[in-house]
């Protein structure tokens, strides 16, 4: 058994035990009340699922077992002379709830690396496509062509004591994890230049061997793929792709049925695909107004006039956030450092400053301030990853990190398959007239 392999058993038979002994104790205790709003609104809010890798406050953002994202950036590993984290260290984080040394993290890199290799059956499931297929649905697909060779399917089938179901989830889960820049890095190659693929480079770590599988060496975008796969990893298990694969995952699909419908979650305009629309947005205010240098009262009109149209300002607002998400100012400061004359990343800091006094003064809006999609489509774009129907194939890469944590811990705690009750809208009048 691998290091982090018995150290995430250890941990997790400890906690198991301890929620064993609070059902016990305390399950008959109510720990919230359902609104009729919140039936209605797309259980929004209702407290109802356990989920440990991260959390989210509404004032603070994210944290990752209890770290935020400036202490993420402070106390991860990171290669050598590196600014940037490496998402192996965040990984160990969610798995372990434990920093990881540099030793472990390199150990983390060196293991993905051998589970790399993709069978060609996968490549040739994506070369049957058309070629027009969006990215998010190759993506998808690949990642149920994958799991051809499931562990746990496999062992499921010979027979397995449910108390061992975690130990081929975590199998699969590093196996999927480690294949998965090369899958994304193909459908990249694949779509936008007519199947020219670049092989991996076995001296770089994960972040940056997709980096340059994507055909980019430039230093500091390999950098800012290692922050990008580390802040967009997890977003508490309440948002729609991380509940996607928990609540597949409680069916005891395996990683490969329970990630793929985790990124049809993601592919959602209200969910992942939204950085792809803000990129959209920003290309399409460029063209109308005639330049990428606009003044703060052209964008300002711009916003109005989207808003005007019944449409939204693509990145601004959270369903839980109310305060400018943290992710945004970290890949803001990583602008700063690297790129703060960039035409385009101008636009989104003037926007940063436009928007929420515009939504703010409409007076319906409870989030006004950025989200983690405002701002990455800027930095993609000054390294020239331009393809923005591509971005959220990165977002998904990333997702993983999180939601395979989250499902190892879901298999190694027992959780049971998620079956909440639903009511008809008649219920729903009847009591309402009674009450």
């Amino acid at each position: 058994m691998d290091a982090l392999k018995e150290k995430f058993y250890q941990k997790s038979s400890a906690v198991k035990v301890e929620i064993k002994n609070i059902l016990k104790e305390h399950g008959d205790k109510k720990v919230d009340e359902v609104t009729v709003a919140q039936l209605i609104g797309g259980m929004r809010g209702v407290k109802s699922m356990v989920y440990d890798t991260s959390a989210l406050d509404p004032e603070e953002g994210i944290r990752f077992r209890g770290y935020n994202i400036p202490q993420l950036k402070e106390l991860l590993p990171r290669i050598p002379d590196g600014r940037e984290p490496l998402p192996e260290g965040l990984f160990w984080l969610m798995m372990t709830g434990e920093i990881p040394t540099q030793a472990e993290v390199d150990w983390l890199t060196a293991e993905w690396r051998k589970r790399s290799e993709v069978p060609q059956h996968v490549f040739d499931t994506l070369d049957a496509l058309a070629p027009g297929t969006h990215p998010m649905t190759q993506f998808s697909i690949a990642i149920l062509a994958l799991g051809h060779d499931s562990i746990f399917a496999k062992r499921y089938e010979e027979g397995i004591n449910k108390n061992d179901y975690w130990d081929p989830m975590y199998e699969d889960s590093m196996n999927m994890i480690a294949k998965l820049p090369r899958v994304a890095a193909y459908i990249y190659r694949r779509t936008f230049f007519d199947n020219h693929h670049i092989a991996p480079d076995p001296e770089l770590d994960w972040a940056g061997n997709f980096a340059h599988m994507l055909g980019f060496e430039n230093r500091d975008f390999l950098s800012l793929m290692r922050l990008y796969l580390t802040i967009h990893a997890d977003h508490e298990g309440g948002n729609a792709s991380a509940h996607t694969m928990h609540l597949v995952g409680s069916t005891l699909s395996d990683v490969y049925l329970s990630f793929s419908g985790a990124m049809n979650a993601l592919a959602g305009p209200l969910h992942g695909l939204a950085n792809q629309e803000v990129i959209k947005w920003i290309f399409e205010m460029v063209e109308e107004l005639g330049t990428d240098r606009p003044s703060k009262d052209q964008i300002r009109q711009y916003i109005h006039d989207t808003l005007n149209e019944g449409k939204v300002i693509p990145g601004y607002g959270h369903a839980v956030l109310r305060q400018p998400d943290p992710r945004f100012i970290a890949q803001m400061k990583f602008a700063e450092t690297y790129i703060k004359d960039d035409p385009i990343v101008q636009i989104v800091w003037d926007l940063f400053e436009i928007v929420p006094q515009v939504l703010g003064s409409i007076g319906k809006v409870k989030n006004p301030w950025p989200n983690v999609d405002a701002h990455s489509g800027s930095l993609l774009v000054h390294y020239g990853l331009k393809e923005y129907t591509y971005y959220t194939v990165l977002f998904g890469v990333s997702r993983a990190l999180g939601v395979s944590a989250g499902l190892c811990w879901d298999r190694a705690l027992g959780l049971p398959i998620e079956r909440p009750k639903s009511i008809t809208t008649d219920w729903l009048k009847n009591f309402l007239s009674i009450n």
